[in-house]
């Protein structure tokens, strides 16, 4: 069974509503989910593990409803944490062995292990204990213990949180692999170079609603195209126009600046997901944030 997820007018409230009537549909590959905080995103991840119950509309993941088969949807998925829920008495081996037995792997644990310390680089750390681990170690660590069972689904919340820039490279390639392999990666993240690196479709959350769905391209594109921006010679931003990479563009940016009194600096830039994620989510009305 491939790893789809469909939502249908998904509503949830707790003193306000949350989730007011949302869509969305994710097929294979890396799906990163953004919004602001307050936007929603905890309560779709929730109502998808199956954590929370929604109010009405359907969320199905593989094919199963999750309100009214939650055990039947959970064998299609795993999810992987902010926090690690690994213990740091055992080894990095002892851990995924012992997990494996729990998920009913019996006797083959032992090799999945294997297997899976040596895909996430761990072979040699997997006779350590995990309090001795590095943090991006741990993480790796997680997302093996998370394809145990080889899920369809994969639900990755903020999986780089706190981590080095080593650590966090690491990390993204071990994704990549992951989804290379069938997997569909169900990521939120607050961090947008993360989702512009990784996804291969982003939606915007807002006041629980999806307000726009794409490509991370197609997404910076919805802000405009290139700029020209006048900085002085500390770099602070002193004018900025669109252009359209004529002379004439340059000379509107200069107008009535005076390179001579000062050292000033032009520069192309291209909208980034930033310049898009703050575009889209300010142009939606205020709300209180719930969750």
């Amino acid at each position: 069974m491939d790893g789809t997820i469909h939502i249908s007018g998904l509503r949830k409230a707790y003193d306000q509503p949350v989730l007011d009537g949302l869509d969305l549909d994710v097929t294979a590959g890396v799906f990163a989910l953004l919004g602001p905080n307050g936007a929603g995103k905890t309560t779709v991840v929730s109502i998808l593990t199956t954590l929370v119950r929604p109010d009405g509309g359907t969320a199905q993941v593989c094919g199963v409803d999750v309100a009214r088969d939650p055990a039947g949807a959970r064998r299609h998925f795993a999810v992987t944490g902010q926090e690690t829920t690994l213990d740091g008495l055992l080894t990095g081996r002892e851990n995924l062995v012992m997990l494996g037995r729990l998920l009913g792997l019996g006797g083959d644990a032992p090799d999945r292990a294997d297997r899976l310390l040596a895909q996430f680089g761990l072979t040699e750390a997997g006779g350590r204990t995990v309090a001795t681990y590095s943090g991006g170690m741990r993480r790796r660590l997680d997302l093996a213990a998370s394809m145990l069972r080889r899920p369809n689904v994969l639900f990755l919340d903020e999986p780089t949180t706190g981590l080095d820039p080593v650590s966090r490279g690491r990390v993204w390639e071990d994704v990549r692999t992951l989804a290379a392999s069938g997997t569909t990666i169900f990521l939120t993240t607050q961090t947008l170079d993360e989702a512009e690196a990784l996804a291969d479709r982003i939606a915007v959350l807002d006041h629980g609603r999806v307000i726009a769905d794409g490509t991370a391209a197609q997404l910076t594109a919805r802000v405009g195209g290139q700029r020209l921006v006048v900085l002085d010679d500390d770099g602070a931003e002193i004018r900025s126009i669109d252009t359209d990479g004529t002379v004439t563009s340059v000379e509107r940016a200069l107008a009535g600046l005076d390179p001579a009194e000062r050292d000033l600096h032009v520069e192309l830039r291209s909208p980034t997901l930033d310049d898009a994620f703050v575009t889209l989510t300010s142009s939606t009305p205020a709300k209180e944030a719930v969750a």
